[in-house]
């Protein structure tokens, strides 16, 4: 776009050039602090860009508390040593504290001429030239940008106000992204503990608790039959290792073998071996060898550790003679049910009996698109029934 020149009586292009170089300052701008996702980072990145983007000598952001003082105010200008000699950092108050109440912005030729200004602190550099941009979403101040005097000793102008107020819109974006990113973070780490407390009761604390029980048969053979004993002892030693292992992979964030189960129908045989083993109980397991086929990985692994757990369950709980495990389908589930002969509890008592095991059990048929069920009376044993969709192509059942 054309300008002419009054002093010179000539036609520039200087206009034109000077838009397109603001224009140019906001898209670097808006990259810079849109393409930062930890909000610290994303503070001192809008800090540092303000400043470079008015040419201030001093540059600051404010980030306000719940209780409307300042949280949190990073710098850009003042040096290490001018920030160590100040008798403290800058508390919201007067001028600060008033830009952190209003969605408007503040620009002032001499900032000691404001009714909200109460003085700098002690040793605070000396600033007279003052632009303050508030970054507002959806009506909450965020916090604020505050500007002083500009490098080539000119005054802020209206141009510098609204290339602020372009950079604002554009960090309150970045701000409420940061925090978001913050919180999804949070949530994750908040569902891998779960995770890791789910898979470390289901399986390492699992196998400690087959070795106590095998430890136990080992103590009664002692008397009885010395060798038979010493074979259960070294089955135990074996086992311990083996989970010692186990925990090791785990630290290292190796996923233990024995949580994995791509052949459900081997690992449902050899649980119940192991089981009947330690515990001396009668246990009878039945399968529909096609189901097994029709499980992918993971459903197949939900449905293992419910397995374990309701075992482990039965084995501490029920004082059961006989239990029964069988799994099959209806329609387009899976149906895995343990079933046991023993003490049973009353309706509404499961979680109180059970503990985190029945709330585990739970969750992982859940994990899978599936439902848990009890069933249980006063002496009358237990049934555990865990129902999941069958996700792999299967033909129809008539």
């Amino acid at each position: 776009m054309a300008e002419y020149d009054r002093e010179r009586g000539t036609v520039t292009e200087q206009s034109g050039i000077l838009v397109d170089e603001t224009l140019r300052s906001i898209h670097r701008a808006a990259l810079a602090i849109t393409s930062e996702l930890s909000l610290p980072r994303v503070l001192e990145t809008i800090v540092v860009t303000a400043r470079d983007l008015v040419h201030a000598r001093y540059a600051a952001l404010g980030v306000p508390s719940s209780y409307g003082s300042l949280e949190q105010f990073i710098t850009e200008g003042i040096t290490e040593e001018e920030r160590q000699a100040m008798a403290h950092p800058p508390e919201g108050k007067g001028l600060l504290g008033q830009l952190l109440k209003q969605t408007t912005s503040m620009r002032l030729d001499n900032l000691h001429e404001s009714p909200f200004s109460v003085g700098f602190i002690e040793n605070h550099p000396w600033m007279v030239n003052f632009l303050g941009v508030p970054i507002v979403s959806r009506g909450e101040v965020l916090g604020s940008l505050y500007l002083c005097d500009k490098t080539d000793g000119t005054l802020f102008d209206e141009s510098d106000q609204a290339l602020i107020e372009s950079l604002a819109a554009y960090a309150a974006v970045a701000i409420e992204n940061a925090r978001l990113y913050q919180q999804v973070r949070r949530l994750a780490v908040l569902e891998e503990r779960e995770r890791i407390g789910m898979d470390l009761h289901d399986g390492i604390i699992q196998s400690i608790y087959a070795v106590g029980l095998t430890l136990e048969h080992s103590s009664l053979l002692l008397e009885e039959d010395s060798e038979a004993a010493k074979i259960r002892l070294r089955y135990a030693i074996d086992t311990l290792n083996q989970t010692i292992r186990d925990i090791r992979n785990y630290i290292m964030d190796l996923r233990p073998q024995r949580m994995k189960v791509q052949d459900l129908g081997e690992s449902l045989r050899q649980l119940v071996h192991e089981f009947r083993a330690n515990t001396l109980v009668e246990i009878k397991l039945e399968m529909e060898p096609e189901v097994a086929m029709l499980l992918d990985e993971g459903i197949a692994t939900a449905l293992f550790h419910i397995a374990q757990e309701a075992l482990a369950n039965a084995a501490k709980h029920a004082a059961a003679t006989e239990l029964h495990v069988t799994l099959g389908r209806a329609d387009r589930q899976a149906c895995l049910k343990v079933s046991d002969n023993g003490v049973g509890f009353e309706p509404g008592q499961a979680d109180r009996l059970l503990g985190h095991g029945l709330s585990n059990m739970s969750l992982r048929a859940q994990s899978v698109g599936g439902k848990l069920e009890v069933e249980s009376a006063p002496m009358q044993g237990t049934t555990l029934t865990a129902t999941v969709p069958l996700r792999k192509g299967h033909p129809p059942v008539i």
